[in-house]
């Protein structure tokens, strides 16, 4: 009969709506976890910022500590759980816990987004893992099959909604018709929107998160610095409205393509009108759901909670499992991969279709004269409808795939006309590549 292993400790950073939940799990399923790894695992302790806070998990007393140094440093301390977000105090702490020795778990995107290469440096230096699958798309298992099981493949593009707030608004509007505010205070009122949601609607969280994205899938180093970013907050019901005439829908995606030579890499986060036969359009609410697109896998597609205390908590707890056999098993999992090194484009480099709404004076030539600009700078138009209003008239172009910058001189060159009123709305056109 084999000798029972020593139980493994973890020390857990931050106890709020995910890290109670880690709480929780680790307390439920502890005989479950314990076959799992092949011993069981234990709270060493829980550091928080105020020690007389209600929380949702029944946490003992004992455990809690306003010492997050001293307890991620402890002797007695196999893995640390960080849950805390933002840049500091997470960074020092993950920093001084691989020095002494300790494997790490972290939700942290924006740590690892802007200063991954510091954390990942410190990981291979002091021989501790690093797993981080909750920091993107909260359940869904993403970043280990690109990490691991798309390793003898190449990826050419991952295109996906990885922010539940964004989704949820945009879907709201959609289906009901709200404007953007009367969606976003809805989904405050829900909890699917913080108090503040800057981070959310104007693309930041879902830039970090094509960052992380960007760098599995390539093996290049990525920030969030790299990425374009757009958010959402200029979206109007009328937007929505006229991209639903056309059988589309709007989403916030995060799209990292290859370049057509392969020599770099296209890193963006913006709104965008997919066609309503994409399987994206029919992702609903605050669900996440990401596409990757590989030589030899093909298609995949990945769908699922991307937020939330137990969706998240649940890739904690299976980063926490896959550690802690490497432990046990004297092992480290997969470290950053960075040979590529494939520089990032910058966004006038980047292809694709339009949607160019203009409100312009209602008199024979007009047509004509804006579809000279388009083609002064190579754009073709595939679509044009125009609606009478009086004096004025609605002008709405689809253009075949061109390059963001060609696009851009286009719209500049357009305001310049007597003729066009207002550049009423510019939209990306995307998915119409894939089933």
């Amino acid at each position: 009969m084999s000798k029972a292993k020593p139980a493994l400790r973890v020390a857990l950073l931050g106890c709020g709506v995910v890290g109670s939940q880690v709480v929780r799990l680790l307390r439920e399923q502890a005989d479950d976890l314990a076959a799992r790894v092949g011993a069981p695992l234990e709270l060493a302790g829980v550091a928080v910022r105020r020690l007389g806070r209600k929380r949702d998990a029944d946490v003992d007393p004992a455990l809690l500590t306003t010492d997050a140094e001293a307890l991620v440093t402890r002797d007695d301390v196999d893995i640390v759980v960080e849950v805390i977000g933002g840049i500091e105090p997470a960074r020092s702490l993950i920093l001084a816990a691989m020095a002494h020795g300790k494997s790490v778990v972290s939700a942290n995107k924006a740590l690892l987004a802007e200063d991954g290469a510091t954390i990942h440096r410190a990981a291979r230096e002091n021989g501790t893992d690093l797993y981080f699958e909750a920091s993107v798309a909260g359940a869904i298992p993403l970043l280990r099959p690109l990490r691991e099981s798309l390793a003898g493949d190449r990826v050419r593009r991952v295109l996906g909604i990885v922010n539940g707030t964004t989704n949820y608004i945009l879907d709201k509007m959609d289906s009901t018709g709200a404007s953007f505010n009367d969606a976003l205070e809805e989904a405050q009122a829900l909890g699917y929107a913080e108090a503040d949601p800057t981070a959310d609607v104007e693309g930041f969280d879902a830039a970090a998160k094509a960052a992380i994205l960007a760098g599995i899938a390539f093996h290049s180093r990525v920030t969030a610095a790299d990425v374009h970013r757009e958010g959402i907050t200029e979206i109007t019901a009328a937007d929505v409205a006229s991209a639903k005439g056309m059988g589309y829908v709007i989403k916030l995606l995060a799209i990292c393509a290859r370049s057509d030579d392969g020599r770099s890499v296209g890193v963006r986060v913006h709104p965008a009108m997919i066609p309503r036969s994409h399987p994206l359009a029919g992702v609903r609410e605050a669900y996440n759901a990401v596409f990757v697109e590989a030589e030899s896998a093909g298609r995949l597609m990945f769908y699922g909670a991307g937020a939330g205390g137990a969706p998240t908590a649940s890739a904690v707890l299976g980063d926490i499992v896959a550690v802690a056999r490497n432990r046990i098993a004297g092992t480290r999992g997969p470290e950053e991969s960075t040979y590529a090194d494939l520089k990032v484009h910058p966004m006038g480099d980047s292809v694709t279709r339009y949607h160019v709404s203009l409100d312009v004076a209602d008199k024979p030539g007009v047509l004509a004269r804006v579809a000279e600009i388009f083609a002064s700078h190579d754009v073709s138009i595939q679509t044009v409808r125009q609606e009478g209003r009086g004096d004025d008239a609605q002008l709405v172009l689809v253009t075949h795939r061109a390059s963001d910058a060609a696009l851009s001189g286009t719209i500049k060159d357009l305001r310049d006309l007597n003729i066009v009123r207002a550049v009423a709305s510019v939209m990306r056109v995307e998915g119409d590549d894939t089933p």
